[in-house]
């Protein structure tokens, strides 16, 4: 494959850390998450630094940029085990001096309180799930928390990390376009650099997929949702927040690096139960997988040293499909540098010429010498491109 351009950052490992555990799951999720009464946190942080010194035999020695504590809830990590973890990664690879060292939590105010702890440990950037500033919404969304917690922990995370984020869902049953607009701007005058803004999505196996088949509630309709993304779109953009993803919005510098790395279809290594990783070894491309349920993960960790279930060499045209699923929902799009460098092929060769000229003609995808793009009308349905796009 190309090498990538100097100072270019494609060269940059990422590093995902999977904490499994919920104290409750919520109705909307279908992340790899579980209740359990009672966490042994000493094993956890033990099987979690195994794992950590195995996905470093294949990786040691590189440049780490980012590294994601992601769940599940990792906020009800111990601040030790967290600080332990970042202190064992530095042993393995050579962190960027900007590094981003990210975590997610929830706003409760049991895990507020263990804010000071993990930005002493390492984290220099928070991402909460507040998913709304309204009672009545969060109790439907099934969250542990109250609007009043959801402030609380926003201004916690202000004082102890140098840069936070904080997730919202909207288009909820009976969301009007003027509710939304109004929560939106007490969202903005919380915000720092980014938020991220979903629209709410009826994922199969969850508690809503049922409820909602069995016509306990509605979604907005497809005019409606159009709608509210387009007035999220505009009040961000006038905030000064871009939208550089199809849900997620920043300040110039304030993007979310280890994402950008997912997107970007760059490397990184997945520990912990479910978590998956994408690496760049001569010419290939390989996929790794960890078992997924924590049990199960757990017992592999202390048999073999290690909790991955799968590793494979992905076909090239594997590859360069997963490179534009992911690339397409970037504002910038698919680079043809990086998409070179990422796949071992020219972006052009990847693309079917009797599809792209309708996707063009209908405002959906542009394409020049930068590379291949979604228009915000394209990334508003995205999906429906990718079909299109993509299809064998």
């Amino acid at each position: 494959m190309t090498p990538a351009p100097p100072g270019d950052g494609l060269d940059d490992l990422a590093l995902y850390i999977h904490w499994p555990f919920c104290k409750s799951k919520c109705p909307y999720c279908d992340f790899n998450s579980h209740v359990r009464e009672a966490v042994d946190q000493r094993r956890w942080r033990d099987a979690l630094l195994a794992d950590l010194d195995h996905a470093a035999v294949a990786t040691g020695g590189r440049r780490l940029g980012s590294i994601f504590f992601g769940g599940g809830t990792p906020s009800l990590m111990a601040p030790d085990t967290v600080a332990a973890l970042l202190a064992r990664a530095a042993r393995h690879w050579r962190f960027a001096d900007d590094i981003e060292i990210t975590l997610e939590a929830n706003p409760s105010s049991v895990e507020a309180a263990a804010f000071g702890a993990l930005g002493e440990a390492g984290v220099n950037r928070l991402s909460l799930g507040v998913q709304a500033l309204d009672d009545d919404a969060l109790r439907f969304l099934g969250r542990a928390h109250d609007a009043a917690d959801a402030l609380a922990a926003i201004e916690l995370a202000r004082r102890h990390f140098r840069r936070f984020s904080f997730d919202l869902i909207y288009a909820r049953p009976g969301q009007s376009l003027a509710a939304w607009e109004a929560e939106l701007a007490r969202a903005l005058a919380l915000a720092g650099d980014h938020l991220s803004l979903y629209q709410l999505t009826i994922e199969p196996g969850t508690a809503f997929a049922t409820s909602y088949a069995r016509g306990a509630f509605a979604l907005p309709d497809d005019e409606l949702a159009a709608a509210l993304y387009e007035a999220t779109a505009a009040a961000l953009a006038a905030a000064g927040l871009a939208a550089y993803e199809i849900s997620n919005f920043a300040r110039s510098g304030g993007e979310s690096r280890h994402n950008l790395v997912y997107w970007r279809y760059g490397d990184y290594a997945g520990i912990g139960p479910g978590a998956h990783g994408r690496l760049t070894r001569a010419a290939d491309r390989i996929a790794t997988r960890q078992y997924r349920a924590p049990e199960t993960w757990l017992a592999a960790v202390e048999r073999q040293g290690h909790g991955r279930d799968e590793s494979l060499d992905l076909a090239p045209e594997e590859s360069r499909r997963e490179a534009l699923m992911m690339g397409l929902r970037l504002a910038e799009g698919v680079e043809r540098r990086r998409f070179r460098a990422r796949t071992g092929s020219e972006l052009d060769a990847a693309l079917d010429p009797a599809r792209l000229p309708d996707l063009i003609e209908a405002g959906f995808i542009e394409l020049d010498a930068r590379g291949l793009r979604a228009t915000p009308a394209g990334r508003q349905r995205l999906n429906a491109v990718l079909t299109a796009l993509l299809a064998p």
